[in-house]
């Protein structure tokens, strides 16, 4: 089974396509945001092109881990969620509180989608 990295750098890759699945890193907002609600779009914006690049998109998603430095952010965070989010097509998913190794942001997202 052929594996193919993407965006590699130092000590990870923004994707790795393992099969017909891709696993995408942790993605954070390139520059923050005002708000939780334009840090989520940028995540999400970020995570739309690593998909892409990788041959799939948001409606092959299969699970998303989404973390939060404040679960205060949860509503904020999940009403953009649910306008970028193919309705019909809805991944398992989890949210969590975390502490993220980038103190200036407030939101990273994990996925895994189906590709091929």
């Amino acid at each position: 089974m052929s594996m193919d990295r993407y965006g590699v750098g130092e000590f990870l890759s923004q994707a790795v396509v393992h099969g017909d699945t891709v696993y995408v890193a942790g993605q954070l907002a390139p520059d923050g945001g005002a708000s939780v609600a334009d840090e989520t779009r940028g995540v999400l914006r970020q995570i739309d092109a690593v998909l892409k690049e990788a041959g799939s998109d948001r409606s092959r998603l299969l699970s998303v881990s989404i973390y939060l430095v404040d679960i205060a952010d949860f509503a904020e965070m999940n009403a953009v969620w649910i306008e970028w989010l193919d309705g019909a097509a809805p991944p398992a998913r989890a949210t969590v509180q975390a502490a993220l190794a980038h103190p200036e942001r407030r939101v990273e997202i994990a996925a895994v989608a189906a590709c091929g």
